[in-house]
């Protein structure tokens, strides 16, 4: 059977969470034998980071915008590629498909009531987007996937039609997140910091990302702690950052705060690697694979008690709210005390993740193809 993906983004230099999603799934279902034939549709880019094989085709659609690129280009190049299936990755898919459908719905943190606070432009044409399109589209799908048990029950709270139809498949994450040599490390992570040592964040301009409780956490730490270790905030701008900080009446020293800009992946599991601690106190999320990429590499993890982060990383994590910066520096300060418990965390989070794995995500993606067609 010819099976069509929609991967619209993932040839862009700047990649974030579902395009690695679904580049990763599509390695893997290029190494393995399921009888189907691929035909992957993408947006032309600089970074060409899949190519064609005996099962799998990349072919590349031209358009200005990604809602004209979704809505005509897309369903033109299916009708043009004869697919039996049309398998939309990111959340949104075209009201009109001339083929079977199945849909990657993340999360809907975009069909809460009021707009977050804080979004760039471009985020903020991407929620209207998503608020636009899918309660319109769902209801065209043949199957609809989500991410976690958590988030499954939010979409079906939202769209009880969806019940007998909605699917839970865990993402994975990479090989390349692992323990590394303290030597390759250093070597990698002197690009973004001088010292060996850090506390390591993922920023986000996105509000729900919590960036503003890390940076007030943050400040408390430093007022009581002895070893006062930077904080890396990669993704971000200083100047987004420190306008942040005044509004919200944070002090904390320049020199403490770095600001890598965007990592690029191969460099992500050395940083993940250095880090002492790995916070990820995330507001909402319909999964968080930075928290396994962290565990994978055996750094203590601080995340979420809520959304599906506990789902994610486990029970025996170590949980805060992410609504009170003062459990979040607690959490900080624990850790800096007590090696025990780190090293507990170390352990727990590398046999935590061999739960999950993209050749997992993969075969369940391939068995819904089969069940759907």
């Amino acid at each position: 059977m010819k099976i069509g993906i929609e991967a619209q983004r993932i040839f862009r230099p700047d990649k974030h969470g579902m395009d690695f999603v679904i580049l990763e799934v599509l390695r893997r279902l290029q190494c393995q034998n399921d009888g189907h034939e691929y035909y992957v549709f993408v947006a032309p880019g600089e970074n060409r980071c899949l190519s064609d094989s005996e099962h799998l085709h990349v072919v590349e659609v031209k358009c200005p915008t990604y809602p004209l690129w979704e809505q005509w280009a897309l369903p033109r190049a299916v009708r043009r590629t004869g697919v039996d299936l049309l398998h939309c990755t990111s959340n949104t898919a075209p009201l009109y498909c001339p083929v079977s459908l199945v849909l990657t719905l993340h999360d809907i943190i975009f069909l809460q009531a009021e707009k977050p606070r804080g979004m760039s432009a471009y985020q903020q044409m991407g929620w209207y987007y998503r608020r636009w399109n899918v309660p319109r589209v769902i209801n065209r799908c043949k199957r609809i996937i989500t991410v976690s048990r958590t988030e499954h029950g939010h979409i079906v709270q939202r769209f009880p039609q969806l019940e007998g139809r909605l699917s839970v498949v865990h993402n994975g994450y990479s090989d390349c997140y692992r323990p590394l040599p303290s030597s390759e490390t250093v070597q990698r992570t002197l690009k973004y910091l001088p010292e060996a040592h850090y506390l390591l964040c993922l920023g986000n301009t996105d509000p729900r990302k919590n960036v503003c409780g890390i940076l007030r956490a943050y400040q408390s730490y430093l007022k009581h702690s002895s070893e006062r270790l930077r904080l890396v905030i990669t993704g971000l701008r200083r100047e987004y950052a420190e306008e942040l900080m005044k509004a919200h009446d944070i002090e904390v020293e320049a020199g403490q705060l770095v600001f890598p800009g965007y990592v690029p992946g191969e460099d992500l599991p050395a940083l993940y690697n250095g880090a002492r601690v790995f916070l990820f106190p995330s507001l909402q999320e319909g999964f968080g694979i930075p928290v396994l990429e962290a565990m994978a590499c055996g750094t203590p993890v601080i995340t979420s008690n809520c959304s599906s982060l506990p789902e994610v990383a486990g029970t025996d994590a170590l949980l805060v709210n992410p609504h009170d910066s003062e459990e979040i520096a607690s959490a900080l300060l624990r850790l800096e005390h007590d090696d025990t418990l780190c090293r507990q965390l170390a352990a727990y989070g590398l046999e935590h993740v061999k739960q999950f794995s993209w050749r997992h995500t993969a075969e369940a993606y391939s068995q819904i193809y089969k069940e759907v067609l």
